[in-house]
């Protein structure tokens, strides 16, 4: 029994980079047939960004792209608008992330879609919300990180790096694509109910502040009483009327700081830089009891100055100095070893390279080895981040580009002899380079 969520779904993607196709990849592992449009000779930008082989395209694309079929299509020209309309026609869903009016350009905005094939769901991304001052900005990730708070509170609080810093993770990108993917299925379950297909329109800067949310309470609690305590500004610093870069800190009303280990060898170096482990003192009398126990701090149990909560905001730079002492002779590992028996939230700062090390993650969701062959071989990606008890999805090969083309066009009905014409009036193939001119003798 095929119990895949999405089988017999249709997706056509007209999307490229990051944000679109995270949304669309995950459609595909949750067994939509996904047709991807590319441009002739072209194809998504990320085949060619940040390559590892000129002749291979690179594990930008590869890790977005997983399942998915390629269609290479010149939009513009009248077989290519006939054959996106064919599509169109007979898909459920619509995702593309051009610029702002780009899809009005080419005739294929949410009306004109929407009026081919009432049923179809039209997913669009872009940068702002539309009522937003700046949604005619170019958006990229990093914008929408800086435009919706992350990067105000990201970063150190003082010193010469006191400056806006935006987040490793992808908030702008990945996290739109996964906020699209979200309202992609409420349109599906929608359409069960109307029978009609809805508008589903996802800013990257909504996606990267729904992540901020708890910054927005920090806001609201800092214009009412002028001060945070969970931050390290209080209470000795000042509070502006913003809310601060907050460093390691936590981030919510329990004492967390990311103190400094000696290396442990292999992939935790000192030249790396990530020989840290990451350590909250809970807020409740009981944990702090336990915590202390596995410290060995005792003496802090009867020290006003450390045996209450409240006391342990005011008083964080003497809690981290002695924990840092603490962890200094002991590694990420063996920290984390001993203070989790005493209940103790604690966890190593792990590198990328120590996660993709880990064989008990490839556990068929977390991270996947996908088998690309030629050239490429095997090559390593996130895999669907949930599990479902009745689901496994199964993870297969990138398409070449226009490597589904004739595959796609027969299925819409067009012959062999139509399907070289296209070819022939470069819809699904590159217009040829002009020849260079020669070279005047002198």
């Amino acid at each position: 029994m095929n119990t895949a969520p999405l089988q017999g779904i249709k997706v056509v993607d007209f999307t490229e980079v990051q944000s679109g196709p995270s949304c669309t990849q995950m459609l595909a592992w949750l067994g939509a047939e996904v047709i991807k449009i590319e441009r002739p000779g072209v194809g998504d930008a990320t085949r060619k960004e940040l390559q590892f082989d000129p002749d291979c395209p690179s594990y930008y694309f590869l890790q977005l792209n997983s399942d998915k079929k390629s269609l290479t299509l010149d939009a513009k020209t009248p077989d290519g608008k006939e054959i996106l309309t064919k599509l169109i026609k007979e898909c459920d869903i619509f995702v593309e992330n051009l610029h702002p009016g780009a899809m009005d350009k080419l005739g294929f905005s949410w009306e004109a879609v929407h009026a081919l094939n009432p049923r179809c769901i039209y997913g669009t991304i872009k940068g702002f919300p539309e009522s937003s001052k700046y949604k005619d900005l170019k958006a990229y990730e990093p914008v929408a990180q800086v435009t919706a708070g992350a990067a105000a509170t990201t970063g150190w609080y003082e010193g010469e790096y006191n400056i806006p810093t935006q987040s490793g993770a992808a908030l702008g990108d990945s996290n739109t694509g996964m906020h699209l993917t979200i309202g992609l299925l409420a349109a599906l379950c929608q359409r069960e109910k109307t029978g009609e297909g809805s508008y589903v329109y996802q800013s990257m800067h909504n996606a990267c502040l729904n992540l901020c949310r708890i910054k927005t309470r920090d806001q609201m609690t800092l214009d009412r009483i002028g001060y945070l305590t969970q931050f390290m500004q209080y209470p000795n610093g000042k509070f502006g009327d913003c809310v601060p870069r907050s460093g390691n800190t936590e981030g919510s009303g329990v004492l967390g700081w990311t103190y400094k280990c000696k290396p442990a060898g292999g992939y935790d170096t000192a030249e790396d830089a990530n020989n840290y482990a990451y350590i909250i003192l809970q807020r409740g009398t009981k944990d702090f009891e336990l915590a202390c126990q596995g410290f060995g701090f005792r003496d802090w149990l009867t020290n006003p100055d450390f045996n209450t909560a409240d006391a342990r905001d005011r008083h964080k730079d003497e809690i981290i100095a002695r924990i840092s002492a603490w962890a200094a002779d002991k590694t990420k590992f063996e920290v984390t070893e001993i203070l989790s028996k005493y209940g103790v939230p604690v966890a190593p700062v792990l590198s990328t390279k120590e996660i993709m090390t880990d064989e008990t993650l490839y556990d068929g969701n977390t991270l996947v080895r996908i088998n690309q062959g030629g050239k490429i071989g095997t090559f390593v990606t996130v895999g669907v981040p949930f599990t479902m008890s009745n689901y496994q999805p199964s993870y297969g090969p990138c398409p070449t580009l226009g490597g589904n083309t004739d595959e796609v066009l027969k299925q819409l009905g067009y012959t062999d002899e139509q399907i070289a014409q296209f070819a022939a009036n470069h819809t699904t193939t590159p217009m040829p380079k002009p020849a260079a001119e020669p070279v005047a003798a002198k």
